[in-house]
C-alpha cells in the first residue's frame, strides 16, 4: 500500500495528517495508537503512518467522530426539530396560562365589590349589634374603603 492509499476503507496518513483529519493533537493520536484504537506502522522513511477511516466512505464530523451514517444524523436532526417544536408549544401554553392568571387577578376586586355593597345595605349583624354601634363594615362603606371579604368574615 502506498502513502495516502486505501485499504479496507482506511487511509494511510502521516501522524501530522491523521491528527489534522481527526481534529485532535498529535499526542492524542500517539495515545490512541498505544491503546490500540488506531492502527499504525513505520514507513520505510522512518516516519510513523496511521490508518484512519477514509473520509469519502462515511461522514466525518467535528471532533474526530467518524463512521456515523447519514441516516443516523438525519434521525437525530428530526428528533431535535421535534423537541424544539415541543418546547415552543410549552412556552406558548405557559404564556396563555400567565395571561389567564393575570386576567383573573384583575377581576378579584370586581368579585369582592358586590359583597361589600351588600354588607352596607343590610341591617347590622348580631355581632355588630353586640358591640353597641355601627359595625366596621358599615363604617368602611360610609368612608368608601373596602376590606377584603376574608377580613370581614374572620376579622382583622
Amino acid at each position: 500500500m502506498r502513502d495516502g492509499g486505501t485499504d479496507e476503507g482506511l487511509d494511510r496518513l502521516s501522524l501530522r495528517d491523521a491528527a489534522q483529519r481527526l481534529d485532535i493533537s498529535e499526542g492524542a493520536v500517539r495515545k490512541r495508537i498505544t491503546r490500540g484504537r488506531l492502527r499504525s506502522d513505520m514507513g520505510a522513511d522512518g516516519k510513523r503512518y496511521v490508518y484512519v477511516p477514509a473520509s469519502d466512505t462515511e461522514g466525518e464530523y467535528p471532533g474526530g467522530v467518524t463512521g456515523i451514517s447519514a441516516e443516523l444524523v438525519g434521525e437525530l436532526r428530526d428528533r431535535v426539530a421535534y423537541l424544539e417544536r415541543q418546547v415552543e408549544e410549552e412556552r406558548d401554553a405557559r404564556r396563555r396560562a400567565d395571561t389567564l392568571l393575570a386576567r383573573m387577578m384583575d377581576r378579584v376586586p370586581e368579585l369582592e365589590a358586590p359583597e361589600s355593597r351588600e354588607a352596607g345595605a343590610h341591617a347590622p349583624s348580631v355581632a355588630e349589634e353586640g358591640r353597641g354601634g355601627p359595625g366596621p363594615a358599615r363604617e368602611e362603606s360610609e368612608r368608601g374603603v373596602q376590606r377584603p371579604w376574608w377580613r370581614r368574615m374572620f376579622g382583622g
